[in-house]
C-alpha cells in the first residue's frame, strides 16, 4: 500500500531510514513505488541520508542497506516483547480494516529498526512460522478505523454517509464516538451518540460510505464503556445495542 503522494520530505527520509533498517536490503525502486516518488528523487533522498551521516552502503545489482550495527536509539525489546508483537501483526493482517493495517505495519517497521541482526533473523523465522486462520470473507471492508480513533480520543464530531443493512438510502449522520469493538462477526463496530437519533447506537463501519472528521468539538460524556453496556443490558434485556 503506497504511502500519500503528499508525505513531506523529511517524513520520507525518516521512514526511509526505517526501511533501511528494518530489511537487510531495499531497493530503490520499491521505495519509489511505496512513496510514489520517481527513482531519482528515492537516490537524492539516499545521498541526503548519507550526507547527514547515515551509514549506507550500495550492493551491486542488490539494493541498500545499513552498515552491521548502526543502530537508531532508544527503543529496546525483549526478545520475547518483539515476538509479541510480530504475532500482533499477523493478527492485525487479518482484520478488514485498511487503516488499521497500514498504521500499524508503519508501527512494525520502526519496531524491527531497533533490533539487531540477530534479533531480526529470529523475528522474521517467527513470522514465517506463524499462521492465523483467514476471516470468511477474507477481504478488506472498511478504512475508517483510524480516523475514528483520532476522533474518540479528540472527542471531535464525525460526520458520516451510512447504508443500514438491506437498504439503498444513505443517510447522512453526525455522531459522537464513544467506543469502538470488534465483533463475532469480525467486523469494525464504533458506538456513537447520534445527533440525528438522540441517542446510542451502533454502526458497522463497513457501512460507513463515506466520513469527515469536522472541525467542531463534543463535550466528553461522562459515563464509562462499563456503564454504557450495563445500560444496554437493563434496556434490552442482554440483547445487542441497537445499530444504526
Amino acid at each position: 500500500m503506497p504511502y500519500s503522494s503528499n508525505i513531506s520530505r523529511l517524513s520520507r527520509l525518516t521512514s526511509i531510514l526505517l526501511q533501511l533498517k528494518s530489511k537487510s536490503v531495499v531497493k530503490v525502486k520499491q521505495l519509489a513505488s511505496l512513496y510514489g516518488v520517481s527513482k531519482r528523487t528515492i537516490y537524492r533522498d539516499l545521498i541526503a541520508l548519507e550526507q547527514a551521516g547515515v551509514p549506507i552502503v550500495s550492493l551491486e545489482g542488490e539494493g541498500y542497506t545499513l552498515v552491521e550495527g548502526y543502530v537508531i536509539p532508544p527503543v529496546m525489546f525483549t526478545e520475547s516483547e518483539a515476538n509479541a508483537l510480530i504475532f500482533g501483526k499477523k493478527l492485525i493482517d487479518k482484520t478488514k480494516d485498511e487503516s488499521l493495517i497500514r498504521e500499524f505495519n508503519r508501527a512494525i517497521d520502526k519496531i524491527r529498526s531497533v533490533l539487531n541482526k540477530r534479533e531480526k533473523e529470529k523475528a522474521n523465522f517467527l513470522a514465517h512460522r506463524t499462521i492465523i486462520g483467514k476471516n470468511w470473507q477474507d477481504k478488506i471492508t472498511s478504512d475508517f478505523l483510524s480516523e475514528i480513533q483520532k476522533a474518540l480520543t479528540n472527542f471531535r464530531i464525525v460526520q458520516i454517509q451510512y447504508k443500514k443493512e438491506g437498504e439503498k438510502k444513505i443517510s447522512t449522520r453526525d455522531i459522537e464516538p464513544f467506543a469502538i469493538y470488534h465483533n463475532m462477526e469480525e467486523n469494525w463496530m464504533v458506538i456513537a451518540w447520534c445527533r440525528l437519533r438522540e441517542e446510542f447506537r451502533n454502526f458497522r463501519m463497513d457501512r460507513i460510505q463515506k466520513m469527515t472528521l469536522k472541525n467542531e468539538h463534543f463535550s466528553p460524556h461522562k459515563m464509562t464503556l462499563e456503564d454504557h453496556e450495563r445500560i444496554q443490558r437493563d434496556k434490552h434485556f442482554n440483547l445487542p445495542v441497537t445499530k444504526g
